[in-house]
């Protein structure tokens, strides 16, 4: 059965049993503690954790889900992958225990024919919390499990929580017997090869606080509404009804091992060293091209790492298995070939992934070109000094610093003949983990930040958002907040939140900045400083108050600045316009991926690889203006999302959205997004577009920033006037500047060069009297000479010089320059003076020792820099007293 067929048959099976389905949140879901989503529960966490009300008692899923954590073992093992799909069912307050267990033992018992899944009853197993007698029965009655196929687990194996203070529960896990050929009898407590999980049934039923591992924490009661969260793994399912053995071999995997076999001459199941690699390539493609599709871009940081890090390792293991040629255009496409079922979207814009994935691809040939240099002199340092291997840290910073894979590292170390000590390595890639974990772990508990705001919520409703409709309300003051807890009053000059019953304040969202204005009331006001939904259906003003004092149940106008709204509309729609704009003159691969606007400024970052012409760049700001010339309309309508995309409306990547969505057009067609923001009513009221500036910001993605409104005309009048002043220094007419300014820089390198040839000259000249002015110290030779004003390279060319004019016998020759208030040193010597035993390498540590630097070379001649000036006087004098001793 295929993977995307089982997925179909779980869906209508609890379609059909009265659940919502729900669409997969992306991937970058919005979630302070978590990087990508990693488990199918986590877009329902606000409901679970109360802080949102659920739209529906019951829900399933298909999520995508992505796991960082066990990277380095993927491949190694049967159960680790990165990308991964979660099936899940959910209630909220409706059926428990015995519906998750009937609803779970329908499926997969089910016979084909009927929808289910058609597994032998005769080889389900189950676990259930030891304490948790309740299900052990129902077990029983629904299944009719004999005692001996469920077994009893402690809370580390059978119970589930968040790893914070909130809901948790007994769970009970569903194992298939696979046979006596992949281990021991004796259930899941003997052996979790032979007998796989399947699916977890979680029965949140109890609060819990005080939580200090997955098995201490401490019990406060029973909820108010017991919930179930299932979590059934779709590959492990695919893999068990294919009769593969591992999730590597299944449908939606394989192919991309066909394909690596074939470009590479390797034999998947030949070698254990190369199906390691195979499955790397596996998974990392697919979950790279997974990571891709819902916006991720390679980066330095964050996620932006972790795809890096996945297509690098993709391209690391084709090389380890012989292939040097490009590896991504070959593989990507077969992944899409298998995913495109279940996600249709991939295929449509899998342009704009490709484009990220072979740019990154290219990027990555590069640095192993970078870190192979690096490598060999690290190398060559090595074997100078007498060592036979290559420390942890060298190998850490080109892995960590220079992107270069620990796998190559070993195999150019075997080739030089060097070993790597791999454990000093482990131990700083451990410690770097410990620090992120550490980093990861400090930020939980950011939940609990909103129960002020969702005790406000709970009191009194959700707020009246106004802010398409009016600029002004009455308002009544809800709730006042200050230091995270309700207050009674607020006074003057103090900062804190106000919650409204009404508001026609734009609370930051969407890459647009919070409206701007006032709260006033009898015998005061305050200024709104910012306006934030930390919950779902909650408006929150941060305020100052001027004068006064603000207290609870007072009513007051609630006013937003006017020019303030005006501005922030202009850029919001700008933002829409040069978006459009820009897909227009680079194609439809050229998709936003982030914004952020304030009145009379945005900037939009989009996918894009390489540099924009300055043709370009022309073009998209002369599209921009041509749509604000044409007077577009600007319109917004509310439909479901499958309708939204069904009609094709953009959605910005990250974003999550609901089940009914806010569709944003300028000019029909040309420019159609999903957007909550506030808009200009026709898209000459923008006013006009300047674009600023455009630069990358990472691999495959580029930023763009531009002025609008009468900020844009006021840039323009600026660079009107520096036209204008130069054409009055240059007495000259505007489009001749360019040409004047070219002409006066070539005559300007014409006279520094001559200037300098003229100085060198000067030097050269001088030379003469200084070798003349050479000293006699210890029958050598000696010349220090400040050479003031000289650069590096003239203080070579002296200090050559001036060393052959005292050819006839032993020289030292010592020069030190000052340009730029930096010394530039070099000490030549001749071959008299070497035979004495003498070394510039050796003297010109004398020298650095007292200008605050370094240098090296050979015995012959040697040159460093330094940073103190002051100290050249005693370098010359410390190089005369060495010759001396």
């Amino acid at each position: 059965m295929h993977t995307a067929e089982i997925r179909r048959r779980f869906l209508e099976h609890f379609e059909q049993a009265g659940h919502t389905v729900v669409p997969s949140a992306p991937l970058l879901f919005d979630d302070p503690n978590l990087l990508f989503v990693n488990a199918g529960m986590v877009p329902f966490k606000p409901y679970f954790l109360g802080q949102e009300t659920p739209p529906w008692q019951t829900a399933t899923s298909v999520q995508k889900c992505v796991r960082t954590l066990d990277i380095e073992e993927v491949g190694k093992t049967t159960r680790h992958g990165t990308f991964f799909q979660m099936n899940g069912n959910f209630s909220f307050g409706d059926y428990f225990k015995e519906g998750a267990i009937t609803h779970a033992w329908r499926l997969i018992t089910g016979s084909v024919d009927d929808g289910g899944l058609g597994i032998d009853p005769d080889t389900i197993w189950v676990t259930v919390l030891h304490t948790d007698q309740e299900s052990r029965e129902i077990w029983k009655r629904v299944a009719g499990l004999p005692d001996e196929r469920i077994q009893d687990r402690g809370l580390l194996d059978n119970y589930w929580h968040m790893g914070v203070p909130g809901p948790g529960g007994p769970c009970s896990e569903i194992y298939v017997d696979r046979g006596p050929e992949f281990g021991p009898d004796g259930g899941p407590v003997v052996d979790e090869d032979r007998f796989l999980e399947i699916w977890n049934l979680v029965f949140m039923q109890e609060e819990i606080t005080d939580v200090r591992a997955k098995d201490r924490f401490e019990v406060v009661g029973e909820l108010p509404n017991k919930n179930i969260d299932t979590g059934m793994g779709l590959e492990r399912v695919a893999y068990l009804l294919q009769g593969k053995g591992n999730l590597y071999e299944i449908d939606e995997v394989f192919p991309v091992i066909e394909k690596a076999s074939e470009v590479s001459g390797r034999v998947y199941g030949k070698d254990h060293d190369d199906d390691v690699r195979f499955r790397v390539v596996a998974d990392h493609v697919r979950s790279g091209l997974m990571l891709m599709g819902d916006g991720v871009t390679p980066g330095n940081e964050a996620r932006g790492y972790v795809l890096r890090r996945l297509l690098r390792r993709a391209v690391r293991s084709m090389r380890l298995l012989g292939f040097d040629d490009p590896a991504l255009p070959l593989l990507l496409p077969v992944s899409l070939e298998r995913m495109k079922t279940s996600y249709p979207e991939l295929e449509a814009d899998f342009p704009r992934i490709e484009q990220i994935a072979y740019a990154e691809e290219d990027a990555f040939r590069q640095t192993l070109g970078k870190g192979t240099q690096i490598f060999e002199s690290a190398a060559v340092k090595v074997k100078d000094s007498g060592g036979t291997s290559l420390s942890g840290q060298q190998a850490f910073t080109l892995h960590d610093t220079y992107g270069f894979p620990i796998d190559i590292t070993l195999e150019m170390a075997a080739e030089q003949g060097l070993s790597v000590d791999e454990d000093g390595f482990r131990s700083l890639m451990a410690e770097q983990r410990s620090r992120a974990k550490a980093d990861a772990k400090s930020k939980k508990g950011n939940h609990a930040d909103t129960t002020v705001y969702r005790s406000t919520l709970d009191a009194n409703g959700p707020t009246d958002w106004l802010a398409y409709s009016t600029l002004t309300t009455e308002s009544r003051v809800q709730a006042l907040i200050a230091g995270g807890a309700p207050v009674p009053a607020i006074p003057a000059g103090a900062i804190g939140e106000v919650v409204l019953d009404r508001t026609p304040f734009y609370a930051e969202s969407g890459g647009q900045n919070a409206d701007a204005g006032h709260l006033r009331w009898d015998g005061g006001s305050a200024e709104v400083l910012d306006v934030q939904r930390p919950v779902r259906g909650l408006v929150v003003h941060q305020v100052r108050v001027l004068e006064g004092e603000l207290t609870l149940d007072a009513t007051l106008e609630a006013a937003v600045d006017p020019e303030w709204r005006l501005g922030a509309r202009q850029a919001h729609s700008g933002t829409h316009v040069v978006h459009a704009a820009l897909r227009e003159v680079l194609g439809p691969t050229a998709l936003q991926a982030g914004s952020y606007n304030r009145p009379g400024y945005l900037r939009l970052d989009y996918g894009w690889s390489g540099g924009l012409s300055p043709e370009q760049l022309h073009g998209v700001e002369e599209a921009s203006n041509r749509a604000l010339r044409a007077d577009l309309p600007v319109t917004a309508q509310t439909m479901s999302l499958p309708e939204a995309r069904e009609w094709g409306a953009l959605a910005l990547f990250g974003e999550t959205y609901g089940e009914d969505v806010r569709v944003v057009e300028i000019g029909g067609p040309w420019s159609r997004e999903l957007c909550g923001g506030t808009h200009v009513d026709r898209s000459s009221q923008i006013g006009t577009v300047v674009i600023t500036s455009d630069g990358s910001v990472g691999a495959g993605n580029r930023r763009v920033e531009a002025l609008v409104g009468i900020e844009g005309f006021q840039y323009l009048a600026k660079e009107r006037d520096v036209v204008r002043q130069l054409t009055d220094l240059l007495k000259t007419q505007p489009e001749d500047v360019p040409a004047r300014v070219g002409d006066l820089m070539e005559r300007l390198k014409a006279a520094e060069k001559a200037a300098e040839k003229i100085k060198a000259a000067q030097l050269l000249g001088a030379a003469g009297d200084v070798a003349s002015s050479a000293k006699d110290v210890g029958g050598v030779a000696y010349v220090g000479h400040h050479a003031a004003g000289a650069g590096g390279g003239d203080v070579r060319t002296i200090a050559l010089d001036i060393r052959k004019r005292l050819a006839d016998r032993p020289a030292v020759v010592v020069v030190i320059g000052d340009a730029g208030d930096k010394p530039a040193a070099v000490v030549a010597l001749n071959e008299a003076a070497q035979a004495r035993g003498l070394s510039a390498n050796d003297l010109i540590k004398v020298v650095g020792e007292q200008i605050g630097g370094r240098g090296g070379g050979k015995a012959d001649v040697a040159q460093g820099g330094g940073t103190d000036v002051a100290g050249i006087p005693a370098a010359l004098a410390a190089v005369e007293a060495a010759l001396d001793a």
